[in-house]
């Protein structure tokens, strides 16, 4: 049984992101959780949430008939996909300006029952 879980318009880099969703790609949740929560990048604790989220998903969408035991629970698929980009304008030398893109993600995470 699958479930997934998805947050929109993180306010992080598509590539940061990338760094710490790889880490739990194919990993037991237990494992992956414990991963997350020491990780010391700031992008950890948002893939954190989610995949908490997606694990709660899972035992709510549970058909009643069996308990699922999350010792089981494998991180199937992780994601990030680019979202908006805000564009802002900084001063720059000789009155020029420069651009600044201040980039934003999408992170997708499926559990599935081994």
């Amino acid at each position: 049984m699958k479930a997934k879980a998805v947050c929109r318009f993180i306010p992080s880099s598509p590539r940061k992101m990338r760094l710490v969703v790889d880490l739990v790609r194919g990993m037991n949740v237990e494992k992956a959780l414990e991963v997350l929560h020491f990780q010391p990048k700031h992008a950890a604790k948002t893939a954190e949430k989610v995949l908490r989220s997606a694990v709660a998903n899972l035992l709510n969408n549970d058909q009643g008939s069996t308990r699922i035991d999350t010792s089981n629970v494998v991180v199937r698929e992780a994601f990030v996909d680019q979202g908006p980009t805000m564009k802002r304008i900084s001063p720059a030398p000789m009155g020029r300006a420069y651009r600044i893109r201040k980039r934003s993600c999408h992170l997708t995470i499926v559990v599935e029952e081994v």
